[in-house]
């Protein structure tokens, strides 16, 4: 298949750097002016032309539910008035998209959130998205810029910047040769690596190209840094084989999983909407 139809949003951490704000609001809810973290990656994904949504939660999360299904309530209250326009956007959502859930059980590392996916998922290409990476651009989204250059090279890709040296052991983090400008093929992948073992300064943020042979890698992946089955292990076994691509996208990324980084692009947003 050369189109990527279903996107997974692995949704079940818990946001541990917000508390006490997550300690009942699910991270992937806490707005940035005034729509959640998941909506953008949502609505990303529909610039995309992905229109499946795949969700892997947990204990807690039932307002993620709620927020993409109809609240007639709530409808009916501001019906007729000025602020029914605020839904029109979730709406908008709501009606273009197809949304299935199913929880992570225990958190166990993306790579095991990847996997439990798979039942939304099945044998097909998907792209994964994770919502605390906030990206921005003026032309085409993160998302679509992938899933162009996938329907060109047919491999899994990972979407990648370039971060201060020192930073290096907060990401995974990728090495191997440009075949394109911007774009490297990947021939090692360490996850968070101390800056002086890091082997380059390119690192993976939360947007990625998937092809379904990870579920079989997934399953054989013996949990690594931190007891945690990683995604970058996973991938780095089909870096053996020339399967995996690095792009480094156009546009703006905002670590929102940090207090510093849901700042900034908060005053960045809001500054946009003026």
């Amino acid at each position: 298949m050369s189109k990527i139809n279903k996107c997974l949003f692995p949704a079940a951490g818990y946001g541990t750097r917000f508390l006490p704000a997550t300690k009942a609001i699910p991270k992937e809810m806490l707005p940035v002016l005034t729509k959640p973290l998941l909506q953008y990656g949502v609505e990303e994904a529909i610039e995309a032309g992905i229109h499946t949504i795949a969700i892997v939660t947990g204990r807690g999360k039932r307002a993620i539910e709620d927020h993409f299904d109809i609240s007639y309530e709530l409808e009916n209250q501001i019906q007729g008035t000025a602020k029914e326009e605020y839904l029109a956007q979730i709406r908008d959502v709501i009606n273009k998209c197809t949304f299935s859930y199913t929880r992570q059980i225990e958190m166990k590392g993306l790579g095991h959130a990847i996997l439990t996916g798979e039942t939304l998922i099945g044998q097909e290409p998907f792209a994964v998205v994770l919502a605390d990476d906030l990206c921005d651009n003026e032309r085409d989204g993160v998302l679509m810029q992938m899933t162009k250059l996938y329907e060109k090279y047919r491999c899994s890709i990972v979407a990648v910047e370039e971060v201060p040296k020192e930073e290096t052991n907060k990401y995974g983090v990728i090495a191997g040769d440009f075949i394109e400008d911007n774009l490297v093929r990947v021939n090692n992948m360490v996850e968070k690596p101390d800056p002086k073992d890091a082997p380059s300064n390119l690192a993976i943020i939360g947007r990625y190209i998937l092809t379904p042979d990870i579920f079989d890698i997934l399953r054989l992946t013996k949990p690594g840094k931190g007891g945690e089955i990683q995604i970058t292990d996973a991938l780095l076994e089909q870096a053996k084989n020339g399967k995996v691509l690095a792009y480094k996208f156009e546009g703006k990324r905002f670590d929102c999983g940090s207090v510093d980084g849901f700042v900034e692009a908060t005053n960045y947003f809001y500054k946009k909407s003026k």
